[in-house]
C-alpha cells in the first residue's frame, strides 16, 4: 500500500506529464516537498502556540526557524533520493487511477500554510 505522499506524487506526475513532459517530474517533486513541509510547519506552529499559551519556554524564534530550515532541507533531500526513476516507475505501475481534483490537491498544502500563519501569530 502506497502512502499519501506517494499517491499524490504519482497523481501530480501523471496529471502534468501530458502538458509538460519531463518537467512534470520536478513539478511533482516540488508538490510533495511543499506538502510535507506545510504539514511540518503547521504542526510546529501548533506546538509553538500551545507551548506559548502554557507558558512553556521551549526555544527561541531563531532556533525555531533554524530547526524548520534544517527539516526543510532534510525533506528536500529525502524526496529527491526517494523519487528517483526506479521508485517512480514502481509507483506508477502499482498506482490506481483516481479522480481527484488537482485544485483540491494544491489547496491542501496552501491551507496548511494558512493555518500555520494564523497559529504563528499567537502570542
Amino acid at each position: 500500500m502506497a502512502s499519501l505522499p506517494d499517491t499524490n506524487y504519482i497523481f501530480i506526475f501523471n496529471h502534468y506529464k501530458k502538458a509538460y513532459g519531463k518537467k512534470s517530474i520536478n513539478i511533482a517533486l516540488l508538490y510533495v516537498c511543499f506538502l510535507e513541509f506545510s504539514f511540518v510547519l503547521a504542526m510546529g506552529a501548533f506546538l509553538k502556540a500551545f507551548a506559548s499559551q502554557m507558558k512553556i519556554s521551549l526555544m527561541t524564534n531563531t532556533k525555531f526557524w533554524i530547526l524548520l530550515g534544517l527539516i526543510a532541507l532534510f525533506i528536500i533531500f529525502k524526496n529527491w533520493m526517494r523519487y528517483n526513476g526506479k521508485k517512480r516507475n514502481i509507483l506508477n505501475v502499482k498506482s490506481k487511477r483516481r479522480n481527484t481534483s488537482i485544485y483540491l490537491l494544491w489547496l491542501l498544502p496552501i491551507g496548511c500554510v494558512a493555518i500555520a500563519l494564523i497559529l504563528l501569530q499567537v502570542q
